[in-house]
């Protein structure tokens, strides 16, 4: 089987591996992948550092047609790489084509972006002299991305780092390098400078420190788990670099009296059990008042019963399997919690059996649940959430308020009362009307509160507020 390498100063390199795995047939192997040593990575870091001088003064129209053109490859090939990302994480193939698409179309936005690069130009209070205020490139950026997005979430720390004039060091999650790998093999292919963009696949425990311990990176960029996040922070404080990070979510969606049955019914299933609850916008409280609560458990069970959990590439699949044996046994660790907290199992909880050996788990519905459960209150990362019931809509917004986490909230209404006050009122960086609490367009700001974010937004033009950096100059006419 061909080894995979990592892309060091411009050549593909590293001699051993490991295999990647099929989570919906453990019996496959994806593919191998080279792991990269701490010399490995101290030398992608010292040719990032090398290549930046010239790459952050690139003309803007290079680094457009070289965005471009991956953005058109990836686009051109969406079927194929869909595929290789639903074989590796294990969403359904249908999911996976949707993010390679965003993919594509990230890259196709900051390739506009390179072309919009702008500035402003004011007088001074003092006569006979120009104020001009310009963004510079920042340096060396660290990317460290997750492995529930192994395409959109590269794709959209990558693309603005490039269209900036930054280069990069990259580590993706040990547990997709497939997809990142290809998305890296794509830039390379479109004509990037040796060592503007350099891939770094391995543990975080040698890769990542390498990266954290490095005084030659002046930015991270990290999204992962709540603790990891707080080591990259604890570790860009004492080398002096911006650092932005997405963490965890404990994401409510609240369901009103006045609410519409089915789209409430439809945004809270997806938004809890698509992509096998493995999203940080997923909802894992279901925040319901009394009068519908009854209503809206019975035909969200209903609709649960209707869900097919089978492997990602089969057709007619709604939910694939979870990632590994290890997210699996968190997941299963989580409804026993539940059960023995005293919410009620209403719905699934099993680990199921399918043709191929896979990590296949029911989507599980609690009932009966309060906010002060561990399965409310703790990130679970898998296809399991929670009703809470609650009098009315001032409780309902103090319930789902009531996290240490900030990232996405939604609810169901029909009310433009309601809805306006969720909207001004919800500790969340996104809210969503009516609508899953997950999928946000790519060209607006993505980001959140409390413990789900630390730094600028990430996507749209939000980003130039971290991967620039802001200059005042000063001209005596």
């Amino acid at each position: 089987m061909m080894l995979h390498k990592n892309l060091i100063a411009g050549e593909w390199s590293g001699s051993t591996g490991t295999a990647n795995i099929n989570p919906s047939n453990t019996n496959e192997v994806v593919g191998e992948f080279a792991a990269a040593t701490r010399n490995d990575t101290l030398t992608a870091i010292a040719a990032a550092k090398a290549a930046f001088p010239r790459w952050s003064r690139s003309p803007i129209l290079e680094r457009h047609a070289l965005l471009k053109k991956a953005g058109d490859e990836i686009l051109v090939r969406k079927d194929e790489l869909g595929a290789l990302l639903a074989r590796e994480e294990g969403k359904t193939l249908a999911e996976a084509t949707g993010e390679v698409l965003r993919g594509a179309q990230i890259f196709d936005f900051f390739a506009g972006e390179a072309l919009r690069l702008s500035g402003e130009t004011l007088p001074s209070v003092r006569p006979g002299i120009g104020v001009e205020i310009t963004r510079d490139a920042v340096g060396v950026i660290g990317i460290i991305t997750p492995w529930n997005f192994p395409i959109a979430i590269p794709a959209w720390k990558i693309a603005p780092a490039l269209c900036y004039g930054n280069t990069i060091v990259f580590k993706p999650a040990d547990l997709v390098p497939a997809s990142s790998w290809a998305l890296v093999d794509i830039l390379h292919r479109a004509g990037l400078p040796s060592g503007v963009l350099n891939l770094v696949m391995g543990k975080g425990s040698i890769v990542g420190q390498t990266m954290l311990d490095s005084p030659d990176i002046q930015a991270i960029t990290f999204t992962g788990s709540t603790g990891t996040g707080k080591r990259v922070a604890l570790a860009s404080v004492e080398h002096n670099r911006r650092f932005q990070l997405e963490m965890g979510g404990k994401n409510p969606f609240v369901v009103l009296d006045d609410a519409d049955l089915q789209v409430a019914v439809d945004a809270a299933a997806n938004s809890s059990f698509f992509s096998t609850g493995q999203r940080c916008t997923a909802s894992s409280r279901l925040i319901v008042t009394e009068g519908i609560h009854d209503k809206f458990v019975s035909a969200l069970t209903e609709r649960l019963k209707t869900l097919v959990v089978d492997d990602a590439m089969k057709a007619g699949t709604h939910i694939g399997p979870v990632v590994d044996a290890s997210q699996l046994k968190q997941d299963v660790d989580y409804i026993a919690i539940g059960r023995s907290e005293g919410a009620k199992l209403s719905f699934g909880g099993e680990v199921l059996e399918r043709s191929n050996p896979g990590f296949f788990l029911q989507p599980t519905l609690f009932t009966e649940a309060s906010n002060a459960m561990r399965i409310c209150r703790e990130e679970i990362f898998g296809p399991v959430a929670a009703v809470i019931r609650v009098k009315d809509y001032e409780e309902a917004l103090f319930v789902a308020n009531d996290t240490n986490f900030g990232l996405s909230s939604g609810i169901a209404t029909t009310s433009l009362k309601h809805a306006t006050h969720f909207k001004r009122n919800s500790e969340a960086g996104m809210v969503m009307i009516n609508l899953p609490t997950a999928g946000v367009d790519f060209h607006v700001p993505f980001g959140g509160r409390k413990g789900s974010s630390y730094g600028p937004r990430e996507q749209g033009r939000y980003a130039a507020e971290f991967y620039t950096s802001v200059k005042t100059a000063y001209t005596l006419a």
